[in-house]
């Protein structure tokens, strides 16, 4: 997955103007002052108004007559959008916010990815378990380097919505995709969490037995293993629910 917002000048205008929004910079119903921004920015004003484009398309602002370019409501906002979710988690958001968010993410995750796998282990190819193989190869090398075992994970998620064929489950990998990657770069930066390894390798193990039962379950116990990593990091949150896996 590529970040659009950081391909070049006009991407990091699209950047900085949805951090001030998602931030709270530029609440919501806020009338935007172009002049000022394009001031702000050392944009051109064409410039400016090619990015918020982006941001409309986002469901993050609109343009009406006589009232100008205004920050949408967040009920508005496509939340969903993978340029959205990276930018509210890479944006230092408050730890309540980024908790909560990341609780959600959890909460989708758990509700997706144990049935994703059931169709994996039905559906899958051999294509797909040298993936999932190669995904785990590289997530079991020890690697000092966190990104390395962040995008190993990353490959292996991929590979597991991938195997069910189904093109719509496979889209989902740029929501889960966001929140794992931020939730990995947590955990893989601490000492204490535990070896991701053979939870994985049950997931994978069950989907190379075609046993859609034993996958779920093996899923379920993976995020479960994930939760207690965060909940390491981040210490007890009561009202997490089934968050931080």
């Amino acid at each position: 997955m590529t970040p659009y917002a950081r391909r070049g000048v006009h991407g990091q205008t699209v950047e900085a103007l949805a951090r001030r929004i998602l931030g709270g910079e530029i609440p919501e119903g806020a009338t935007l002052d172009l002049v000022a921004l394009q001031s702000e920015l050392d944009v051109s004003l064409t410039a400016l108004r090619e990015s918020l484009k982006v941001l409309a398309a986002k469901g993050m602002v609109d343009a009406r007559q006589k009232r100008g370019t205004f920050v949408r409501a967040r009920a508005d906002w496509n939340l969903l959008d993978a340029d959205v979710l990276r930018w509210q988690f890479e944006g230092g958001a408050a730890d309540g916010a980024d908790r909560a968010l990341l609780r959600n993410l959890a909460e989708v995750r758990s509700i997706i990815e144990p049935a994703a796998v059931r169709l994996a282990a039905e559906r899958r190819t051999d294509d797909d378990l040298a993936a999932l193989d190669a995904a785990l190869a590289a997530m079991g090398e020890h690697d000092t380097d966190p990104a390395h075992a962040v995008e190993a994970d990353l490959a292996f998620h991929r590979a597991l919505l991938a195997a069910t064929h189904n093109e719509l489950l496979e889209r989902m990998k740029m929501v889960i995709e966001s929140g794992l990657a931020h939730r990995d770069r947590l955990v893989h930066s601490s000492p204490h969490s535990e070896d991701p390894v053979p939870a994985h390798r049950a997931v994978l193990d069950a989907v190379r037995d075609r046993d859609p039962r034993a996958a779920e379950a093996a899923m379920h116990a993976l995020l479960e293993q994930a939760g207690r990593d965060l909940d390491r990091i981040d210490g007890p949150d009561d009202t997490k629910g089934t968050g931080g896996k």
